[in-house]
C-alpha cells in the first residue's frame, strides 16, 4: 500500500469515526504507521538447539512380573512371539494371537 493510499484510508476512517483530520495530520499518521511496520527484525541463531534426550527408566518390578508370566504361558504350550520392553508380551496359543500389556498405575 502506498503512502497516498494510506493517507486516503486514514482520512476516510476518521470521517467515519466523526473526527475530521487535515491532510497534514493524515500524512503524519501514515508516515508513523509505515515506520512502525518497517522496524521488524527477524534474527536467527547460528547454533541449532539440541533437544534434551530423556533416558528411559527400566521398571524392574514389571520386568519380573512379565518374565514370570512368560514362563507360565510357555508352560501351557504357547509360543512367545514378541516381548516389548518390560510392558508387553505377545504370544500365540492354539492358533490365536494374544497380548498381555502390563501397566503400573501411579498415585
Amino acid at each position: 500500500m502506498t503512502k497516498e493510499q494510506l493517507v486516503a484510508q486514514i482520512i476516510e476512517q476518521c470521517k467515519k469515526d466523526g473526527e475530521p483530520v487535515t491532510l497534514e495530520e493524515a500524512t503524519e499518521m501514515a508516515e508513523m504507521e509505515i515506520k512502525a511496520n518497517s522496524n521488524r527484525r527477524y534474527e536467527k541463531s547460528e547454533k541449532k538447539k539440541k533437544s534434551p534426550t530423556k533416558e528411559r527408566k527400566v521398571d524392574e518390578t514389571k520386568h519380573k512380573l512379565l518374565s514370570s508370566t512368560k514362563v507360565l504361558i510357555e508352560g501351557f504350550g504357547a509360543v512367545t512371539l514378541n516381548v516389548k520392553n518390560e510392558s508387553e508380551l505377545t504370544f500365540s496359543y492354539e492358533g490365536n494371537k494374544y497380548t498381555f500389556k502390563l501397566v503400573r498405575h501411579r498415585k
